[in-house]
């Protein structure tokens, strides 16, 4: 390593215009990534609603109706005149109303009760728009025009666009608030001015370059477009501090700067990689995850910690080479004071806090895996925002509703009779549109006008659509679809496709808990196996693991006791990137730890890491902490606010593991670190340690 760091050292021109023009290129690509924000495109290609939807892609022009929209206070004459405003906005493909199911030449009373309450109640007319996802925003846009103060539109597509529109506005402010603290908090713990400016840009070139290069992917999830970068400063900002820490260490023995920087970056290589390696492992867990938002997150993740890793051992040293003497022009004393006491403080408390810490493991455990859940994105946006509102006030009207497309085979029209006739008997469903409720089961097709042929039959599929007086997502929902699941599956045996938003929502259900206890297990094993060969321990391993899993489980108890419902995307994405990038502040810990046990007895070892650790952990936790909350408050997307809450309580429960009950499992478990660590040397005795003494 040693001749490849002189190597680097060696040709300062070459990696800065380099790594300036990877920077350029980056930078001109960032505005190209596209950034997906419906979470319904990344269920597994194999999903029953995904295999649904692709087919009807290919037999029909109009997809599933994503878009329901209410006009107050309007007769049925006026209400055709809205659908028609509405029909002819460029994106609509498709509107359905009460003139579609029933005839409304006939008075409304003579209509059946419930198909008439589903499409116009008190005046009230509601209709189901299908909207083009690629003009999406721009038709939301127009129908808003349309519908002004006298109506209301909630639905996927709507939930999507509003997602689309606002995080793009947040994101910015979070990533600029994130860099403003993150600069504060290096002027608090360096001790030069110009050291701050000099390891964010070097992380900002970092985080640019990994941006940039997304574009291999051509489009990345909005959770990745979210919390991607800010997760990668958060995660990598201890490496450069480390490194400027090192440096100014050897200096202090090597007159020349490059051969103390060469010595610096062997002096560190080992403990930045390790933090590295299991950050980057953590990340790389996600990609195991059959829904597609967790390989897309955990790729773009574990990519941007392997880059600020390149960045820390290639671009830095010459940048840092390049700018040493304004590090020494701008020395201040130490704003942070001494954490001895603190250390001393933390020796006497830690053996309590290992027993309470035992004591809460299980309780912790159970809890975090009782909560309830949402689990697509139909609670996304809260009644403080327009979308939020808007879904209220069509609810309070005409109660929750979904729509579900049932594909069958077209053939035999009395077997489509049975079936739509079985449908009907199910409470929820409200009203059925199909050829043969249409038509009748006589009517030939060539006497069906075009415009309403090809709405309900394709050339190979007839398509009901359903309804349904029920929420997008839970129990309800849930069983409501495998009771229609069963009733396609008695009549058309392995044949029928069922799509809708809560059908997706169903699948997604399936998808993202069988991926839960998969995911879990393989990032702890596989940051236990990257801990056991870097630490050359049996049982420092389990140590470390155990306390961060604990703090996993901590942080994601809370919502549990407090009552709250938990989006299982973040509660799924969240424990993998605690484990991830928090498993670092107890590598450190216990890294100090041994090198201080090799000359001091446990109890000091255990003050002096305390003392000698508490700043750098502090810096990376603070930043982590406060970018996850800065993400909870300014985000108004529900999945990306909880995700924020949950990455900064998750920092805090680490922090406090790894600063107040992993003290005390490194003291009490001092012996057997000893017997099962590869090299140990640690001093156990006043004569061991006269004899260091007087040997060093």
């Amino acid at each position: 390593m040693k001749r490849f760091y002189q190597k680097i050292t060696s040709r300062p021109k070459l990696i800065l215009i380099s790594f300036g023009i990877l920077f350029l290129i980056c930078l001109t690509c960032k505005p190209f990534i596209s950034v997906n924000y419906d979470m319904n495109d990344y269920l597994p290609s194999d999903s029953d609603s995904t295999i649904a939807l692709d087919t009807m892609e290919r037999e029909y022009e109009g997809g599933i109706p994503n878009a329901r929209v209410m006009i107050e206070n309007v007769s049925v004459a006026q209400a055709l005149q809205y659908k028609a405003q509405i029909a002819a906005v460029d994106g609509v493909t498709d509107i359905t109303w009460l003139d579609d199911v029933a005839s409304i030449t006939q008075p409304l009373s003579f209509l059946d009760g419930d198909t008439l309450d589903t499409y116009y109640k008190d005046g009230n007319a509601l209709f189901s728009v299908t909207v083009s996802e690629n003009k999406r925003i721009d038709a939301l846009d127009k129908i808003r025009e349309i519908i002004d103060d006298e109506g209301a539109m909630t639905g996927s597509a709507v939930s999507t666009a509003t997602a689309t529109t606002s995080t793009v506005s947040q994101i910015p402010k979070i990533a600029v608030f994130g860099v403003l603290f993150a600069l504060l908090v290096l002027i608090l713990t360096t001790t030069s001015f110009a050291e701050p400016f000099i390891v964010l840009l070097g992380l900002g070139l970092a985080v640019i370059i990994n941006g940039g290069s997304n574009l291999i992917f051509g489009e990345i999830s909005f959770v990745t477009n979210a919390a991607g970068s800010i997760l990668q400063l958060a995660v990598s900002l201890d490496y450069s501090v480390f490194l400027l820490h090192r440096f100014a260490e050897c200096r202090k023995e090597f007159s020349d700067p490059k051969e103390a920087m060469v010595q610096a970056l062997c002096g560190s290589t080992t403990s930045i990689l390790s933090s590295g390696l299991t950050t980057v492992i953590g990340f790389l867990a996600l990609c195991l995850m059959r829904f597609k938002i967790g390989p897309d997150l955990g790729i773009a993740l574990a990519k941007g910690v392997a880059i600020s890793l390149i960045t820390v051992f290639v671009f830095m040293p010459v940048f840092i080479l390049a700018t040493y003497k304004w590090i020494d022009r701008t020395q201040h004393r130490p704003f942070v004071p001494s954490f001895q006491r603190f250390g001393k403080v933390v020796s006497k408390m830690m053996i309590p806090i290992v027993c309470l810490f035992a004591v809460v493991i299980v309780p912790s455990y159970l809890a975090s895996n009782s909560n309830s859940f949402y689990y697509g994105a139909s609670h996304i946006f809260g009644s403080e925002t327009q979308l939020g509102a808007d879904t209220g006030k069509i609810e309070e009207i005409f109660g929750k509703s979904d729509t579900y497309v049932l594909m069958v085979p077209k053939d035999s029209v009395a077997t489509q009779k049975k079936l739509s006739d079985a449908l009907r008997t199910l409470p929820e469903v409200k009203s059925i549109l199909s050829y043969v409720d249409s038509a009748g089961e006589t009517i030939p097709e060539q006497y069906l006008d075009t415009g309403t042929l090809s709405k309900l039959n394709s050339n190979h599929y007839t398509r009901m659509l359903l309804s349904v007086d029920t929420d997008y997502e839970g129990t309800a929902a849930f069983d409501l679809i495998e009771t229609v699941q069963r009733t396609a599956e008695e009549y058309y045996p392995g044949t029928w496709l069922l799509a809708g938003e809560g059908v997706s929502t169903h699948d997604l259900m399936n998808t993202v808990t069988a991926d839960m206890l998969k995911v879990n297990l393989i990032a702890i094993a596989a940051v236990f196996v990257v801990l056991l060969l870097t630490t050359k321990s049996i049982s420092i391993p389990i140590i470390l693991v155990l306390g961060i899993e604990t703090a996993v489980w901590l942080n994601l108890s809370i919502p549990y006791f407090t009552g709250s419902t938990v989006f299982y995307i973040a509660y799924l994405i969240i424990s993998s990137i605690q484990l991830g990038a928090t498993v670092d502040y107890a590598i450190l810990f216990t890294d100090r730890y041994k090198e201080y046990r090799e000359t001091r007895q446990k109890k000091q070892a255990i003050i002096d890491t305390v003392s000698a650790v508490t700043v750098s952990i502090m810096t990376s936790a603070s930043v982590l902490t406060v970018v996850g909350f800065l993400l909870g408050a300014i985000s108004t997307h529900g999945l990306l606010s909880q995700l924020g809450y949950f990455l900064g309580k998750g920092t805090l429960c680490s922090l406090a593991i790894v600063l107040f009950v992993l003290p005390g499992l490194l003291y009490l478990f001092d012996g057997l670190i000893q017997k099962t660590t590869k090299g140990a040397k640690f001093i156990n005795t006043q004569r061991e340690k006269k004899a260091y003494e007087k040997k060093h």
